[in-house]
């Protein structure tokens, strides 16, 4: 099978940025967040982070504030851990599809009764 080295990177990326915001990232800010997908451009220049959580509105708004005020120092780590020529810069967005699918769910039973 062949694969993009953007899907590689994605991988990696995912990996490496869920252990960091796991283990060091220590932002007030920051709750509770699950790494859903990374997508990278083809250039290997961009890396969009999608993050999933739950909380209010305003809870949501600190952390997307919190993890793109992150993102230089999430770069500067990644930069001395792997052995690439250029790490991405980084963009964190909010993936709704987790309260959008249980929204789904709970439609779903709702109609079933």
């Amino acid at each position: 099978m062949d694969f993009k080295r953007a899907d590689r990177v994605s991988d990696l990326l995912k990996e490496e940025i869920a252990q960091m915001l796991l283990k060091e990232i220590k932002d007030p800010r920051i709750g509770f967040v699950t790494i859903t997908d990374v997508k990278v451009s083809d250039d290997l220049r961009l890396a969009k982070v999608f993050f999933s959580m739950f909380g209010n509105d305003k809870e949501l708004a600190q952390t997307d504030k919190g993890l793109n005020s992150a993102a230089s120092y999430i770069k500067k780590k990644l930069g001395k851990r792997l052995k690439m020529r250029y790490i991405p810069d980084i963009l964190f967005k909010f993936d709704g599809s987790f309260e959008y699918g249980s929204r789904i769910d709970s439609i779903l039973k709702g109609l079933k009764k």
